[in-house]
C-alpha cells in the first residue's frame, strides 16, 4: 500500500511496490496520504514516486469487472484524483521508475514536472489496443499537458515510449540512470517548496480550467 516519507520540505509519496493498480483501497489510501500533505505548514513539495517494476498499471480492470455497477462512481473518484493533484496549491514531481500504463500514465501529467528513468520501463497509452475510450475528463487531461502531435500519436497508436523517447516527445522533463530517478526528483522539488501556497494553486487552477471542470463532473463521468 501507499506510503508517505519525508526529506526536508520534500513529502515523498510511494504509490507501491506491486502494479500500483487503482484498487477502491488504494485510492483510499492515496487520499488519505494526500490530506497529511495539505496539512503540512510550512514550505512544501511533492514527490510521488513508486518501488519495483511499476509506477501504476492504472484502473484495476479485474475489480471492476467483478463490480460493473460501481463503474461510474470509481471513474468518478479516479476523476477526482486526477484533479486533486493537477491543481494541489504546492510543486509537484513525479518520479516514474518503472512501467506507466493507461491511468497510470496519465497520472503522471497531473504532476508539474516529470522524471522517467532513461534506460528501462515505458510510458503508455494502450486504450487504442484493449478497446477502452478515454472519457472526456481523461481526454482533456491528456491534451492540457501534451502537444497536440504527442497527445495525438499516444492516444490513437497506443505507442509505447521508452525514457529517452518520452523525453524528445515532451513526455517527461527529465531522465535518469536507474538508481538516479528519485534523486533528481529531490533536485528538482527542494528549490520549488517555497512556492506553495494559495496562488499556486489558482494559478494551476486556470492554467488547465477545462480539464478540471470535466474531471469534476461527478454527473456523467462515463461521459
Amino acid at each position: 500500500m501507499p506510503t508517505l516519507d519525508r526529506d526536508g520540505d520534500v513529502l515523498i509519496l510511494d504509490l507501491g511496490d506491486d502494479e500500483n493498480r487503482f484498487h477502491p483501497d488504494w485510492l483510499t489510501a492515496v487520499n488519505t496520504l494526500l490530506d497529511q500533505v495539505d496539512e503540512a505548514e510550512g514550505p512544501k513539495a511533492l514527490i510521488t514516486a513508486a518501488t519495483g517494476k511499476f509506477f501504476s498499471n492504472g484502473l484495476d480492470l479485474d475489480w471492476l469487472g467483478a463490480h460493473p455497477d460501481a463503474r461510474p462512481d470509481y471513474i468518478a473518484t479516479v476523476h477526482a484524483l486526477f484533479a486533486r493533484l493537477l491543481s494541489m496549491p504546492l510543486p509537484t514531481v513525479t518520479a516514474v521508475q518503472g512501467h506507466a500504463f493507461a491511468a497510470g500514465a496519465m497520472l503522471t501529467l497531473c504532476h508539474d514536472l516529470r522524471v522517467m528513468r532513461a534506460d528501462r520501463g515505458f510510458w503508455c497509452l494502450p486504450e487504442a489496443d484493449i478497446h477502452i475510450p478515454f472519457t472526456h475528463g481523461m481526454s482533456a487531461l491528456i491534451q492540457a499537458r501534451l502537444t497536440p502531435q504527442t497527445a495525438h500519436e499516444a492516444m490513437t497508436t497506443a505507442r509505447r515510449y521508452g525514457g529517452t523517447e518520452a523525453h524528445t516527445a515532451a513526455i517527461v522533463d527529465h531522465t535518469a540512470p536507474e538508481g538516479e530517478v528519485l534523486a533528481t526528483a529531490l533536485e528538482l522539488a527542494r528549490p520549488l517548496a517555497t512556492k506553495a501556497g494559495p496562488t499556486l494553486g489558482t494559478i494551476k487552477t486556470r492554467l488547465y480550467p477545462t480539464a478540471l471542470r470535466l474531471l469534476r463532473d461527478t454527473h456523467n463521468p462515463l461521459d
